[in-house]
């Protein structure tokens, strides 16, 4: 369906680096690698674990130093964390709404491969969260994440097996419940933090 010869399962998934390189750069065949590859809620997750933070940190860094609210140490540090917990929940909630919508797109319900779309289509975001520290360069995360939605595009119908002339309409449908529930999330991790409500998604916000 992607347009992408079909590629023999490797032996597991690939070092976190290459990963990020390929889904980058070479997003279409880099998904058909996905789809093919052996993988388990915890071995995503360890992908995720790692870039999930950069966003968090980096932000919580330029808070502590300036920014609209001049976090102390302490807040900055309570900040990353809150922030970094409701970016690992919203990468579930974002898989669990992949999975749920399959069905009304044409594709085809499964837990783990939802959970490798909303994790990997997150890569531009987090990693342009490294931007997030100098204020003029905040745009950069912007345009990352906005590259994470073309990532989620390209992801949808290799690995729920949606029809690609669909896949407009799934990812359309999937951004918009998602920003209902990172929305929510997002209230959350602002009130935990004291600064109050903020959209708590991939991480890539200012």
């Amino acid at each position: 369906m992607s347009g992408v010869p079909p590629v023999a399962p490797t032996a597991g998934p690939r070092p976190l680096v290459a990963r990020v390189r390929s889904i980058l750069v070479e997003p279409r065949a880099e998904w058909a690698v996905i789809d093919a590859e052996p993988a388990t809620i915890g071995s995503i997750y360890r992908y995720v674990l790692i870039l999930a933070a950069i966003p968090a940190i980096c932000r919580a860094i330029r808070w502590s130093m300036v920014g609209y609210f001049q976090l102390t140490p302490l807040g900055a540090t309570q900040f990353a964390i809150t922030s970094y917990i409701g970016a690992l929940i919203a990468v579930f909630a974002l898989a669990l709404i992949i999975d749920a919508l399959a069905p009304t797109f044409g594709g085809q319900k499964g837990q783990i491969p939802a959970l490798k779309v909303a994790a990997y289509s997150a890569t531009a975001a987090w990693v342009s969260g490294i931007f997030l520290v100098i204020p003029l360069l905040g745009i950069l995360a912007l345009v990352g994440a906005l590259y994470s939605l073309y990532l989620l595009y390209l992801g949808l119908p290799v690995l729920m097996k949606a029809p690609p002339d669909r896949s407009v309409a799934y990812t359309v449908v999937t951004v918009i419940a998602a920003i209902v529930v990172f929305t929510v999330i997002g209230a959350i991790v602002g009130r935990l933090s004291g600064i109050g409500p903020m959209f708590s998604g991939y991480g890539a916000y200012q």
